[in-house]
Formats: C-alpha cells, sequence, structure tokens
C-alpha cells in the first residue's frame, strides 16, 4: 500500500497583526435626511449609528482591501514574501470572476500565494481565521493574510431607508502564522453553523446582469440574532477552555447596538465581568458585514482599549444565516 507524506502537526496559531482600512468621505443620519424620510434621532435610536463611510463609486474593493492587508502585513512584522496564503472573505464583489484574494495578494506583493475567497457575509471573518488557524495548524500554510472587505454602497437602494442608513463600505485584517507551543496558542477552535431556513432574511434582489440591491427583513434578522447568537459566544468560550469571566474584549459583529448591548447584557449574565470591554464600532463605522470584526478590533487598539496579550471574544453572524465565533488572544 502506498503511504502518503503528511506536513506535520503544529501544536496551533495565533494572530501576529492587525490592519484596516477605511473611505475618507463620512456620510452622517443628517445628509441621508436629506433624500430618504428618517431623521438623526431615529436612526440613532433604532440603530445605533451616528456615522458611516461610504466609498467613491471609482473606489475599488480590492483596493481596500488591499491597503487593509498591506498594514497587517507590516503590523505583524513580516514581510510580503513571508506571507503564502491569502484569504478575503467578501460577499460584495461586483463580479463573481476573477476571484478578490489574488487580485489583493498581487497588490499586497505577496508571491504566488494561495488565494480565495470566503462568501458568508457578515460572519466571513470568523470563517476565514478559523479557516487559516487550521491550514496553519495542519503545515499547509505558514502564514495567511485573512481580510475581510466590503464594498456596501454599491448594493444599496439609497432611497430604501431600512438599509440605507445601515450599510457602510470598509476592509479590516488580520495576519496568522505558527505558534510554537501549546502556550503560545492563540486562536481558540471555532464554532460555526448556520440556518439555511432563513435564508430569505438578508438577500440581494434580482438577477446577475441586473440593478441588485441589498434587502433585510429586519425585525427577523434582530429576533435570531438576540436569541440565538449568546450560546454560539458561550460554546465558543467553552470549547478555548475558559469561562466567560476570563474574556477582556467581546467584539461581535457590528449589525445593530441594541443587538450588541443585548449580547453583552447576556455574557455579564452567565458570568462575564462589569469591566468586559464590548466593541462600539458600529456608532462612526456602521454596519461593514465581513469588515466589522476586524475593523472594530484595529480601531480599538489605536485607541488603547485593547492591549497585547487581551482575551478577546470574536463573534460574526449575519446573511445565510450563518455564524461563526472564536476567542483570540491580542499579538
Amino acid at each position: 500500500m502506498t503511504k502518503l507524506r503528511q506536513a506535520p502537526l503544529r501544536a496551533g496559531a495565533k494572530i501576529l497583526g492587525f490592519g484596516s482600512s477605511q473611505p475618507q468621505r463620512v456620510v452622517t443620519n443628517d445628509e441621508l435626511a436629506e433624500r430618504v424620510e428618517t431623521s438623526d434621532e431615529w436612526i440613532r435610536e433604532r440603530v445605533g449609528i451616528v456615522s458611516r463611510r461610504i466609498a467613491d463609486p471609482e473606489t475599488k474593493l480590492v483596493e481596500m482591501a488591499a491597503d487593509a492587508g498591506s498594514k497587517a502585513v507590516a503590523d505583524s512584522g513580516l514581510s510580503p514574501s513571508d506571507v503564502d496564503t491569502i484569504i478575503v472573505a467578501t460577499c460584495s464583489m461586483p463580479n463573481q470572476l476573477p476571484n478578490a484574494a489574488a487580485q489583493v495578494g498581487t497588490r499586497v506583493g505577496l508571491q504566488a500565494p494561495g488565494a480565495f475567497d470566503l462568501n458568508c457575509a457578515c460572519a466571513g471573518f470568523c470563517y476565514g481565521l478559523g479557516t487559516a488557524s487550521d491550514l496553519v495548524r495542519a503545515g499547509t500554510s505558514q502564514h495567511v493574510l485573512v481580510i475581510g472587505a466590503e464594498k456596501l454602497s454599491h448594493w444599496v437602494d439609497w432611497d430604501d431607508r431600512s438599509t440605507s442608513i445601515i450599510f457602510a463600505d470598509g476592509a479590516g485584517a488580520a495576519v496568522v502564522g505558527p505558534a510554537a507551543d501549546e502556550d503560545e496558542v492563540g486562536i481558540g477552535p471555532l464554532v460555526w453553523g448556520s440556518d439555511g431556513s432563513q435564508h430569505q432574511a438578508i438577500r440581494v434582489l434580482g438577477e446577475p446582469g441586473e440593478s441588485n440591491k441589498i434587502f433585510q427583513e429586519g425585525q427577523a434578522v434582530f429576533r435570531w440574532a438576540t436569541t440565538q447568537i449568546a450560546p454560539v459566544a458561550l460554546r465558543a468560550i467553552e470549547r478555548a477552555g475558559l469561562t466567560p469571566e476570563d474574556i477582556d474584549v467581546f467584539i461581535p459583529h457590528q449589525a445593530n447596538l441594541r443587538i450588541i448591548d443585548s449580547l453583552a447584557k447576556r455574557l455579564r449574565k452567565e458570568g462575564a465581568r462589569e469591566d468586559m470591554r464590548v466593541a462600539q464600532d458600529i456608532v462612526h463605522s456602521g454596519n461593514t458585514s465581513s469588515a466589522s470584526v476586524p475593523l472594530a478590533i484595529d480601531h480599538m487598539r489605536a485607541a488603547g482599549q485593547i492591549s497585547r496579550g487581551d482575551v478577546m471574544l470574536l463573534v460574526g453572524f449575519g446573511s445565510g444565516l450563518s455564524y461563526a465565533g472564536q476567542v483570540v488572544v491580542c499579538p
């Protein structure tokens, strides 16, 4: 019998660096109120957003992704030639072919990397981070660049107040590498899943070639997120061998400030500390889907709200309906 050689398994993986990128243009609630029937007060009360970043029509998703990816590689202390794999989590590429990852890899300066896109919408970055961790642990990859990038403004109907007030553009990235031993492992097991019976809750209307627009059944998504996602977060903590009290920072997908507050309240009810820091990047970034978790991390680091060694709980959830979570250690 032929015996095939396998790469030796590693103890695990860790995050080496983060980076992010956002458009310069800030769109306020008052600006939106000039076009649709809404108000600053209504938007703040409904979703918690004060402003969001929207890219110019000429700006490409791959440009924002490459900017965030380059910053993450620099933050990791590696050179682009050290990164052999790139994963881009996105649901808003204007065309299915070619994929974003190969284009972004070239822009960042990677040399013939394994490159693929991953579409799990708002859960995409957590899916990508879990996949990268497993690739490194299995010996398939040495260093993986994971990017969540979205240009959702391309899909928004700006006359629909239910979506135009929510979605925004941006990119966030992380570099994943091997842990030297079990004590250095910095990415916990991934807890993931989906509920395809509710796939219509968040979707793009229209056929290929048509003017497609994003649609969301807001109340259905709100009920699902506030009842089904906290158990996912708790399972991720348990699988990492920790308790809610061990969590320093909670970074859920930035979908809605009321959802974020509800999830944090549930975690504290289960034993999380009162001083657990909770990401609220949605206030000035809006909902950037797969980019929201890494964007929030990078912004909190820059503000001094996250430090090296902090234990962070990440949870993504959205269209599919798909969800994923893991515990990671800040580099």
